[in-house]
């Protein structure tokens, strides 16, 4: 079964007329990759590394068509190790024993292994655990590829012996020239206008590997000139853009969301909400996060803003996708514009942990029920004010344990309606200070 898997020492296959673009021009030397600078470059985790002669196991952390693959397969060919690459999707435990098996052959016989393993995140912990004694001894040198976050998916054994390094999806520059090199092998110029062109850069969404298959296809059309953006949509299908709903890019959408919305940037937050949406996301789980929002991020600056997202979720329910969707946006941009505090939600979570390291104080007596004659005999509610009896319905009593020392939890910002509670607090603490004087 190893054999299945063993690409041999990284030689690319032999010419053939009809491999796929994306066959033909893969890179025959790392300085031939495109983009991921911040990993090949001279002084970047992976140029140190070869400079150095000394590298190290390996996890390529990206979205899909950066490179991932090529990149394992030349280090490889750099370091002189032979090149086995196996799938996680595919590959069981009997087929890792007799790939780790073999590599122990190969050492044997003075040749280093270089084991790429594709989606290692589908490996289960245990699977996982399998790598480490063969990392350890050297009878591989690991370089696992994720699109997912190793931080959740691997091993935290797995990841103390290897250094994650982070490749970043293709910028237009990149794909522009990822576009020219094409257009070499292919010996003609893509029948696009500059416009066009741009917009199939678009399409490709940063995936170099989605890039060369629709520009294979540009290619092989016959027109009588230069196609338009709106031409070339009509042919093309526009790539499906990358959004898992339970997944890394899940969490990162809605971070920027909430984020533009506390920046009271409402075009960026109708940007992410968009991309949310398109993306498949359920529009309930926006509205409860939106929701959130308003409780934490504006609070009682606009004590108007809970209730305009609980209306808008409302609205949905009552009208459903995609028309509901609109009042959701409609609260998203209330909240953007709307003055910011964060006093209640800062203010509750002191209280909470004042809460944790006092649990066991009491409350003072001149505040307890006495409902028995017995309590009242153990003094409760002796000497309690009743707040309307006294002027201006405040009594400045204190109503912490009698051995704590009053914290300051709630602190009002000087914005929207909260400057307006900043000055009954004042006046309520003037007063105070006053009774108790």
């Amino acid at each position: 079964m190893a054999d299945l898997f063993d690409t041999g020492s990284g030689d690319e296959p032999q010419a053939h007329p009809h491999r796929p673009l994306a066959d033909r021009l893969r890179p025959q030397t790392l300085s031939e990759v495109i983009g991921q600078e911040q990993v090949l470059g001279p002084d970047a985790p992976l140029g140190v590394m070869l400079a150095s002669g000394s590298l190290s196991s390996l996890i390529f952390w990206g979205p899909p068509g950066v490179g991932k693959t090529t990149i394992a397969r030349l280090l490889a060919r750099e370091t002189d190790l032979h090149f086995v690459q196996i799938s996680a999707i595919f590959t069981g435990v009997p087929d890792l024993k007799k790939v780790f098996e073999a590599a122990k052959l190969r050492r044997q016989s003075g040749k280093g292994t270089l084991l790429f393993v594709d989606e290692i995140h589908r490996f289960n912990k245990a699977q996982q655990d399998g790598f480490l004694p063969h990392m350890e001894d050297g009878t591989i040198l690991l370089v696992g590829a994720t699109t997912e976050n190793p931080s959740f998916e691997l091993n935290a054994a797995v990841l103390s012996r290897a250094q994650v390094l982070v490749l970043e999806r293709l910028g237009l520059a990149d794909l522009e020239h990822l576009t020219q090199r094409a257009e070499k092998e292919l010996d003609r110029a893509l029948p696009l206008t500059p416009s066009a062109r741009d917009a199939l850069h678009e399409m490709a969404d940063g995936d170099g590997r989605a890039l060369l298959n629709l520009i294979e296809q540009v290619a092989a059309w016959s027109v009588d000139g230069p196609l338009d953006p709106d031409a070339l949509a009509t042919r093309l299908m526009r790539r499906a853009a990358k959004y898992d709903k339970s997944g890394d890019e899940h969490y990162n959408l809605i971070s920027a969301l909430h984020k533009s919305v506390r920046g009271s940037d409402p075009d960026a937050a109708l940007y992410w909400f968009a991309r949310m949406l398109t993306g498949g996301e359920d529009p309930r789980y926006l509205a409860r996060r939106i929701t959130r929002m308003a409780v934490e991020d504006i609070g009682l600056a606009d004590p108007q803003a809970q209730s305009v997202c609980l209306q808008a979720w409302e609205t949905y329910e009552r009208l459903g996708s995609p028309e509901g969707e609109l009042a959701l946006a409609q609260a998203l941009v209330y909240l953007a514009l709307a003055p910011k505090s964060n006093g209640v939600y800062v203010g509750y979570k002191a209280a909470m942990r004042l809460a944790k390291q006092s649990g066991s104080e009491p409350p003072p007596k001149h505040i307890l029920n006495a409902p028995t004659s017995l309590m009242k005999d153990q003094g409760y509610g002796a000497g309690y004010a009743y707040d309307h009896d006294a002027e201006d319905g405040f009594s400045g009593q204190n109503y912490f344990p009698d051995d704590m020392k009053r914290p300051v939890l709630y602190q009002p910002v000087e914005r929207g309606f909260e400057r307006e509670l900043k000055k009954r607090l004042d006046y309520f603490a003037k007063l105070r200070a006053q009774r108790n004087g």
